[in-house]
């Protein structure tokens, strides 16, 4: 999400003093887009196995491209609204971690937890590339040329994704990466979303659902929501400009990458309840510290914190998916869809309320330190999943 409106609220010159638009009226956006991004993720994951997942990311490519470039001719919230809110919310949802799923459930039997992760930090690398360069664009153009440079940048892919992608490895004559035999291509799965919500009506019955879905929505509102969100606006409060700090958040990718691909490799070597455990204390134990880190200037401590966090900022990811194949099977990456929905919402929810709270306080302290005691009480949920084997619960026709 790119940062005209991911940090708007750090933008106040530009885009709230030009329409008058309060940290909430951004957040509900915000909030929108980032709900739809998880509940468009269990029903693209279906719709991948009807219709490929070429064609359902060239289209949510065409989606985000038209909804970030109509932004330049708002004038209104509701507007922001439809454009941000809906249509990049429902084309980067039909793109989101579900795709990774899917890929790594259909293309590889070995090095699952490896694959996941690599595929899981290249989103770092789209902020590690992006946010620099449309923070610079935001603060010395305006939002619109950096709108305008999202929607030319996803409508770049377009070819590349129906040149190069391919559904299945059978399209290619291979075999999945580890498998011993050949695996001819499945046919069509039709009724994307009858199954879609068949898959959700079983899955709900079972207490690890639950578990898994409730720790990642507050993986979701420590990021996505909290971090993504709010950080920028935050430094912006003590003084520090807005490029350094999205700089900062620009980092966090980095070291992003290395952590989500440093976890996909634990995942395979160590139990994901015990990762996701360890992951959510000490993520939480870091943003009961931030609030003390913050001011006009980067400093050491505030590094460290930046490098902590983008080391496990989404190391959770791995793990879940994991645990999600293990106890689902053949419908893990429709189940994985759902819990993502519940990591989104946990990030919309907030992505308001963190605004709303800066309104009434004038302070982003309270969200900082509820955040922390969230995570905390994850890391305690994440223990008490039981692991069962995937056959236990069969695939939902």
């Amino acid at each position: 999400m790119p940062p005209l409106f991911m940090h708007a609220d750090s933008h106040a010159p530009k885009i709230y003093h030009k329409f008058g638009w309060s940290r909430g009226t951004i957040g509900a956006a915000v909030s929108l887009n980032l709900a739809l991004y998880g509940l468009t993720a269990p029903f693209a994951a279906a719709l991948m196995d009807r219709f490929g997942i070429r064609r359902v990311v060239a289209v949510a490519l065409s989606v985000i491209a038209l909804g970030s470039g109509l932004t330049v001719w708002m004038t209104a919230a509701w507007q922001l609204w439809l454009c941000w809110g809906l249509l990049v919310g429902l084309g980067s949802g039909s793109m989101a971690l579900a795709f990774a799923a899917t890929v790594t459930n259909r293309w590889f039997t070995e090095r699952r937890g490896l694959v996941s992760g690599i595929l899981t930090a290249a989103s770092a690398s789209g902020q590690l590339i992006f946010l620099p360069v449309l923070s610079w664009l935001t603060e010395h153009h305006g939002w619109r040329p950096a709108a305008v440079t999202v929607s030319l940048a996803a409508l770049a892919v377009v070819p590349f994704v129906w040149i190069l992608l391919r559904d299945h490895p059978a399209d290619v004559g291979q075999k999945p990466y580890g498998a011993r035999e050949f695996t001819p291509k499945p046919p069509p799965v039709t009724g994307a979303a009858r199954r879609t919500l068949k898959v959700l009506s079983t899955s709900v019955r079972t207490g690890t659902f639950w578990l898994l879905a409730g720790t990642f929505a507050i993986c979701g509102a420590s990021t996505n929501g909290l971090i993504q969100t709010h950080f920028v606006p935050a430094e912006h409060d003590h003084g520090m400009p807005v490029t350094t700090a999205a700089s900062l958040l620009a980092v966090v990718g980095v070291f992003d990458v290395v952590g989500t691909i440093a976890s996909g490799w634990f995942t395979d070597r160590f139990e994901p309840r015990r990762l996701l455990a360890v992951y959510y204390a000490l993520r939480g134990l870091s943003l009961l510290f931030l609030p003390m880190l913050l001011g006009p200037a980067v400093h050491p401590p505030m590094l460290f914190f930046i490098v902590f966090y983008g080391l496990d900022w989404v190391a959770t990811v791995p793990p879940t998916l994991a645990l999600c194949r293990e106890q689902f099977g053949e419908d893990s990456a429709i189940v994985f869809g759902w819990v993502l929905a519940s990591h989104q919402i946990g990030a919309a929810l907030v992505a308001y309320l963190g605004g709303l709270a800066r309104d009434v306080f004038g302070s982003y302290d309270l969200v900082w330190y509820a955040s922390g005691t969230l995570c905390a009480a994850a890391a305690l949920m994440s223990l008490v999943i039981r692991r069962r084997p995937p056959a236990s619960l069969p695939a939902v026709a």
